[in-house]
């Protein structure tokens, strides 16, 4: 990532054109993070779900399974079961934020792959009369052949979408070859780095696979993905952190939140990533560099 952008900007050349030229560069988003101000209650989500509508997004994510035992007073931590309690509660607060946002809106379900197979099956088939737009990792990266026999339980209308825990093409290479999901989502921090992740969506152009790159991260990788999204003909959606640090946008010369308008992060003709790090608000935050070797993604 450091080294792509630091060609650009030798060169003059924003890095998605060092990927190929762009196919777009207004980045379509979903919104991720956006239910923290709130409790784990359909009333609370819903409030929440509208500001992310007023704020011109069209599409949100969540894990309607989470915290669902501490509600109850129960010890699963993994949630690889869920009482009928825990279900209708994930079920409610799923269905209140649909109502919220209306039917012309993408709703992504998270499960973190911690739903055992019973049950993370039987909440496709609740979660499919919501029309939501998929069902995030009904099984761990581990077995093909597990997400595989998933997939022939999970209801038709509801497409699949795994990736955030796989590595490089290869990684993804059974995936695709046996037919498990319509979208993939790797993470660029992980995956290793943009032209890994513009060779991974190239492999999955072939198998008619979108590409909706995972990014709970910082300014650096959502530009960095953005810029990988836009050189690729079979993108689908970007995450995008809706609530973050306070100074996400301190630590770049260009603020992340003037480029999103409309739900979209619009890309620049600046060159490399299209911005630089601001060393003295770097120090400021000497916790965040320690772990990434003073590069802050």
């Amino acid at each position: 990532m450091a080294l792509l952008d630091l060609k650009g900007k030798v060169l003059g050349t924003p890095c998605y054109e060092l990927l190929g030229g762009a196919f777009r560069k207004n980045i379509l988003l979903y919104a991720n993070y956006w239910f923290t101000g709130g409790g784990h209650n359909a009333d609370d989500y819903a409030a929440q779900a509208k500001k992310v509508k007023e704020a011109g997004f069209t599409g949100l994510k969540f894990d309607p399974f989470a915290h669902t035992n501490y509600l109850y007073g129960e010890d699963l931590s993994s949630n690889l079961t869920l009482t009928a309690q825990q279900q209708d509660l994930a079920f409610n607060v799923s269905k209140a934020v649909r109502e919220a946002v209306g039917p012309d809106f993408d709703i992504m379900i998270e499960t973190h792959a911690m739903l055992n197979y019973r049950v993370a099956v039987k909440m496709a088939q609740l979660l499919s009369t919501l029309d939501i737009t998929w069902y995030e990792e009904p099984a761990g990266p581990e077995s093909a052949d597990t997400l595989r026999a998933m997939r022939e339980r999970i209801p038709s209308n509801v497409s699949i979408c795994v990736g955030e825990r796989h590595y490089t093409r290869h990684g993804i290479r059974p995936v695709l070859e046996k037919n498990i999901c319509d979208i993939m989502m790797p993470d660029i921090t992980r995956c290793g780095g943009p032209s890994e992740m513009k060779r991974m969506a190239t492999m999955m152009e072939a198998y008619n696979v979108l590409l909706a790159p995972h990014n709970p991260n910082g300014p650096l990788s959502t530009l960095a993905s953005a810029h990988v999204c836009a050189s690729v003909p079979n993108f689908f959606r970007q995450e995008f952190m809706f609530n973050d640090v306070a100074w996400r946008d301190t630590v770049i010369t260009y603020p992340i939140k003037d480029m999103i308008k409309d739900g979209h992060l619009h890309l620049s003709d600046r060159p490399g990533l299209g911005v630089d790090l601001v060393e003295e608000e770097m120090e400021n935050h000497p916790g965040i560099l320690q772990p990434r070797a003073g590069f802050y993604v």
